[in-house]
């Protein structure tokens, strides 16, 4: 008798897994292993010049659920997500076994040291302005909306213009 409740418990948990299997829903990919970051970088660069906006490359994988969550945040709210598209041209750039961008992650300064999800900031001309380690925007199992606003009005093109930031002198 023990033998047979316990084949029925192994059954029925297998066929509860394959249940839960067969109702998941995949994430979309938002990193290509197979572009080409290098070209994809001076294509927003050229896009960022000719819209007098910065370029934010968020550096990742689909591996990543940190990234994903990042992701979600910036897309999913309203305020983030204008302030976002208002002051960047985004790409996302692929770290991944498939392909972890050697070459390119070299000519930003490794940016991969901190950790991913990492953004790297590159003004009109392709400078590099700054890299954020995405630590700092935490807080409890995801972004804080505050940090991370802060972040993205820290380096929009206007708080980086000499003309419209002009700190107050005591």
């Amino acid at each position: 008798m023990r033998k047979l409740i316990l084949i029925a418990a192994i059954l029925t948990l297998g066929v509860t897994v394959k249940a839960q299997e067969a109702g998941k829903v995949e994430k979309p990919k938002i990193y290509n292993p197979e572009a080409n970051a290098k070209a994809d970088i001076a294509a927003a660069v050229k896009t960022a010049s000719a819209q007098h906006k910065n370029v934010l490359l968020q550096i990742g994988g689909n591996w990543c659920s940190w990234c994903y969550l990042f992701n979600d945040l910036v897309t999913q709210n309203a305020e983030l997500n204008k302030h976002m598209n208002d002051n960047y041209v985004v790409l996302h750039v692929n770290y991944s076994k498939e392909n972890t961008n050697d070459a390119v992650l070299a000519g930003l300064g490794y940016p991969q040291r901190f950790g991913f999800p990492v953004f790297v900031i590159l003004d009109g001309k392709g400078n590099r302005l700054h890299t954020q380690n995405s630590s700092y925007l935490e807080e409890g199992k995801g972004h804080s909306k505050a940090k991370v606003m802060e972040f993205f009005q820290n380096w929009s093109p206007t708080a980086l213009d000499p003309k419209t930031y002009a700190p107050k002198a005591k």
